[in-house]
């Protein structure tokens, strides 16, 4: 009858299948009334200490979860962008090699994220997991060895940013075609450990987040989905203060005493200088292998799923092809695979909320990469400032709205299709924020050679004019100083300064050819120098404002997020969750995080006013940009991407279908329905 043990608890493949049974199934299928053998004890086979119980459950799990998810991030997001460019000149790697770098982590991504998720949906999920560590752990190990290989660092003879007259031996003024260095040859272990990190990424934000799904109530889902998420976010955060820390330390540690005059010792304000960049991959080695020891004891399923997705309701999108991947064969084999995948990506649903999270990712990625440049350049800040500022921004504001979405959804308990209509509500609201690129932007200050000529000599475009014609500049040295004058300058070199001075420990420029009077006269003032190193001050005050609405625009830009994500999980048959996770991360790849970063850049190099031309007449970086047309390509790319994402979240709720009333029903009720 309706108290039928047979219907108490599903079947132990756990998941939303409707299956019924004989209402007199009689002892043997009161077997099922007990707890199936995946949600075991926490352990190892028989060895399962009374201690660990205390974690075998789905805090204990969100806790692993977000450990491993920080140091992913920490390596991956952090370290590896901040050691990025030691990198280069450590091993003499030209940009689009070091670019090939970053690459490699999304390619093993993209390549194994719908094998691991597909095949991964009916195994062992944290045992998924505790691979995912292994792979973490080792592939940090291995992008540290070429430290540990390449033998010291050389630093070379010093560089000299002063005005060297013709008859002054300067050998960094000739072209150096010499690439027969060995170094070239860690650009292949630098790949590797990546792919590696790839791998060891591939099942935490797919499996791993499915597992969470499967282990708490479906109202509880969006808040342990979004404390995970957020946690993720931390992981850059401390890897860039971290890095930020370990390249203050000289790369081999000691310094090294050398004896020869043409060698001076390196500092921190020296070009030479290289950082210990080696140290952090080396310690999250370490860390990351700790947390196989907790994933590996976790059980199939925590204590108590079987009941939680018996209460679940469906609320699969309704296209038909519920029927066939819910049978207890599908997705066994590698035979269902195209089927699987094909029955996905004809899911309007779905595929209409991948592109829109796609196109969200293209912008954060961006912004994520060039808001520091964009600081720098707009604001008038040096590079660590910028960054540090970058940071404050983008990490709480992209935690904190990925946890306000996730407690909103939970305390309100959306149904899908509430919660894409509040996708659409977050997504307007950065849209309008966006705005502020159109108001809360800078002109460019004075910048001899670039905005303005040597007070009236030189043209513009032109860094060279005849008050340092005979100074053998180098363009490849970008160390701008500020002059009395008030105007910025590329390097001492080009403002004509011959000498330099220490005064309480700041270093002044004296003797500069091209430097005019003082802008501001007084009596009682007398300039002590000519020129300081860094850029002039910016008079634009719009900073504040910038990163108060920026930082409100990525809240809500980071509150779709997690409801994206759980409207993922919902709009899918269970046992192709995991999948769709895979599928979505492919495609946030494919058309976002890799275009993202490569769309942003070119939008900035097109504002670009000067470039850098070695002695070899090779085109490099850029050193000054315009202003407003970076503000204006930037607004423009940001605007076009949030519109198509509105857009595509609109079509996901025209195209839901939510499905038949039966099955709308919480399974235990309707199975007792069935029993009676």
């Amino acid at each position: 009858g309706i108290e039928n043990p047979a219907f108490e608890t599903p079947s132990p493949s756990i998941g939303r299948r409707y299956v019924g049974g004989p209402a007199g199934a009689g002892a043997g299928a009161a077997a099922f009334a007990e707890p199936g053998p995946e949600e075991g004890p926490c352990g190892w086979g028989p060895c399962a200490p009374r201690a660990l119980q205390v974690c075998n459950n789905s805090e204990g799990y969100l806790a692993a979860y977000s450990l491993l998810a920080v140091f992913q991030g920490l390596v991956v997001n952090g370290l590896i962008n901040i050691s990025i460019s030691t990198i280069e000149k450590r091993y003499e790697l030209n940009s689009s090699l070091t670019g090939l770098i970053s690459a490699s982590y999304d390619i093993a991504f993209c390549v194994l994220s719908l094998f691991v998720s597909y095949f991964g949906e009916r195994g062992h999920k944290p045992r998924w997991l505790a691979f995912s560590a292994f792979m973490l752990g080792l592939g940090s190990l291995i992008f540290s060895l070429p430290h540990f290989s390449s033998g010291k660092y050389q630093y070379g003879s010093k560089l000299e940013d002063t005005c060297q007259t013709a008859e002054t031996t300067f050998a960094n003024a000739t072209c150096s075609t010499n690439t027969n260095s060995s170094l070239h040859n860690y650009l292949y272990l630098f790949i590797l450990g990546q792919l590696l990190l790839g791998v060891g990424g591939t099942p935490l934000y797919t499996l791993g987040t499915a597992f969470i799904d499967d282990s708490v109530p479906k109202h509880k889902s969006s808040l342990y989905i979004g404390i995970g998420y957020a946690m993720s976010l931390l992981g850059p955060a401390i890897g860039y203060v971290l890095g930020g820390q370990l390249l203050k330390v000289y790369i081999d540690v000691q310094i090294p005493e050398r004896q020869d005059t043409n060698y001076t010792k390196v500092d921190q304000d020296d070009p030479r200088w290289l950082g210990a960049w080696w140290i952090g991959f080396l310690a999250c080695f370490f860390a990351i292998w700790l947390l196989i020891i907790p994933f590996s004891c976790f059980p199939k399923h925590l204590p108590g799923t079987a009941k939680i997705q018996a209460e679940k309701i469906s609320e699969t999108h309704d296209d038909g092809s519920q029927i066939l991947v819910q049978t207890n064969d599908f997705g066994r084999s590698f035979k269902d695979f195209p089927v699987a995948l094909l029955i996905l990506l004809r899911n309007p649903v779905l595929m209409s909320l991948i592109i829109a999270s796609s196109t969200e990712a293209l912008v954060a990625t961006g912004f994520a990469t060039f808001l520091p440049k964009f600081i720098e350049n707009q604001f008038g800040k040096s590079s660590s400032f910028s960054a540090t500022l970058g940071g404050i921004v983008l990490i709480p504001a992209a935690a904190l709205g990925q946890v306000i979405s996730g407690v909103l959804v939970s305390k309100f308990k959306m149904s899908c299709k509430g919660i894409i209509k509040f996708v659409i509500s977050t997504c307007s609201v950065a849209l309008m924020l966006n705005t502020v690129f159109l108001f809360a932007k800078c002109g460019n200050e004075p910048f001899a050679g670039v905005s303005e000529t040597y007070h009236g000599t030189g043209t513009l475009y032109n860094l060279t004019a005849p008050c340092n014609a005979n100074c053998r500049c180098l363009r490849s040295m970008y160390y701008p100083v500020c002059g009395r004058d008030e105007v910025q300058y590329f390097s001492p070199c080009f403002a004509g300064c011959a000498s330099h001075l220490f005064n309480n420990m700041k270093k002044t420029y004296h003797n500069c050819s091209c430097i005019g009077k003082p802008k501001r006269e007084s009596g009682s003032e007398d300039f002590l120098y000519e020129a300081i190193p860094g850029k002039c001050p910016t008079k634009c005050t719009f900073l504040p404002l910038f990163l108060a609405f920026f930082f409100f625009a990525v809240v809500f830009t980071f509150m779709a997020v997690t409801p994206t994500t759980v409207a993922i999980l919902r709009c899918v048959p269970d046992n192709q969750r995991s999948f769709a996770l895979g599928v979505q991360l492919v495609f946030l790849r494919l058309l976002g995080t890799i275009p993202g970063p490569v769309l942003f850049g070119v939008a900035i190099d097109n504002s670009c006013t000067l470039w850098d031309i070695n002695e070899c007449e090779t085109k490099g970086a850029c050193w000054a940009y315009d202003n407003e047309r970076m503000a204006y390509l930037l607004m423009g790319i940001s605007a076009a991407c949030k519109i198509i994402t509105i857009i595509f979240v609109v079509m996901a709720v025209y195209f839901y279908k939510p499905p038949p009333l039966t099955e709308t029903l919480p399974r235990r009720t309707l199975e007792k329905t069935t029993a009676i």
